[in-house]
C-alpha cells in the first residue's frame, strides 16, 4: 500500500496503450512497433500472465469487457485490424478491418458490443455471444457506423458507453471541444483555447478533459454542467508545504 510498483516489458517495446480489468487485478498493454503483442499483467504480482500475438504494426487502444471475458485490442491505421479475444484461451473469437484512424474503444456495459472512435469515425461492433462460444474459428466482427450528421468531420478524442440507468447511450468528445450524446445532441465543454482529450462515464457522471488541464463534470441524464473540477498543482510544488496544520 502507498508503494510504486513497476511493470518491466521484456519485449523492450514502447507501450502505446492500457486498460484495468473491471475487478482491478489485471492490466492489459499494447505495444508499437512491428508485429505488437497485446499483453495481460498481474497488478499484484506485477507478472505477465498472457501474450496474444495478431497484430503487425502497433495497437492503438484496447479495453477489457465488463464481464472480463474479452480483450478488445485496435491496431495503427497502416494494421487495419480490430480483435476480439477470449484471452484465458489465448484465441481471437473474432476480427474484422477498420480504415480510419482509431484513438479510442469502450465496451457497453452488458459486454454485448463496444465502440471505436477517431478521424471522422464512430462506429459499433457487435459480439455475437452464440457464435463466439460455440465456434472454434474466428468469426467475422459486424459493425455499424454511427450516424454523425453535421459532426461527420470531426476527429473524435474518446468515446464512453453509458453505465447504469444511461447504458443504453453512447458519449464521443471531439478534439474541439464537443460533448455529444448522438449526432443531434452535443455541447461545447473546453475554453476556446484547449481541446478535448478524454472521456471518463460513470452511473451519475461525465468527467471530460481537456489540455489546458481543465476537467468539468456533466449529467448523463441531460448533459447538464455540473461543476469545474480544481487543477492539480504545477510539477515541483510541495503541497504539503502550503497546508496549514489545524
Amino acid at each position: 500500500k502507498n508503494k510504486q510498483h513497476h511493470i518491466f516489458n521484456s519485449s523492450r517495446k514502447a507501450i502505446t496503450t492500457l486498460a484495468f480489468s473491471p475487478d482491478g487485478k489485471y492490466v492489459v498493454t499494447g505495444e508499437s512497433g512491428h508485429m505488437p503483442a497485446v499483453r495481460v499483467w498481474e497488478v499484484s504480482e506485477c507478472i505477465q500472465v498472457c501474450e496474444l500475438q495478431e497484430h503487425k504494426y502497433g495497437i492503438a487502444c484496447v479495453a477489457f469487457s465488463p464481464n472480463g471475458k474479452y480483450i478488445v485490442s485496435v491496431g495503427y491505421q497502416h494494421d487495419m485490424v480490430v480483435n476480439v479475444w477470449n484471452w484465458k484461451k489465448n484465441v481471437v473469437v473474432a476480427s474484422n478491418k477498420v480504415s480510419s484512424k482509431v484513438t479510442a474503444v469502450s465496451f457497453s456495459d452488458d459486454s454485448s458490443y463496444f465502440v471505436t472512435a477517431g478521424n471522422r469515425h464512430v462506429k459499433f461492433w457487435y459480439l455475437d455471444h452464440a457464435k463466439t462460444c460455440k465456434v472454434n474459428a474466428t468469426v467475422p466482427l459486424l459493425g455499424r457506423s454511427g450516424l454523425l450528421g453535421e459532426l461527420r468531420n470531426n476527429f473524435f478524442s474518446d468515446v464512453a458507453c453509458g453505465r447504469g440507468r444511461q447504458a443504453a447511450s453512447t458519449f464521443c468528445i471531439t478534439s474541439s471541444g464537443l460533448l455529444c450524446a448522438g449526432a443531434c445532441t452535443y455541447l461545447s465543454v473546453c475554453p476556446q483555447t484547449a481541446q478535448a482529450t478524454c472521456l471518463c462515464v460513470t452511473d451519475d457522471f461525465i468527467f471530460c478533459g481537456c489540455s489546458d488541464g481543465t476537467v468539468r463534470a456533466f449529467s448523463p441524464a441531460n448533459l447538464h454542467f455540473l461543476c469545474t473540477l480544481p487543477r492539480p498543482h504545477c510539477l515541483g510544488v510541495d503541497v504539503a508545504s502550503m497546508v496549514e496544520a489545524r
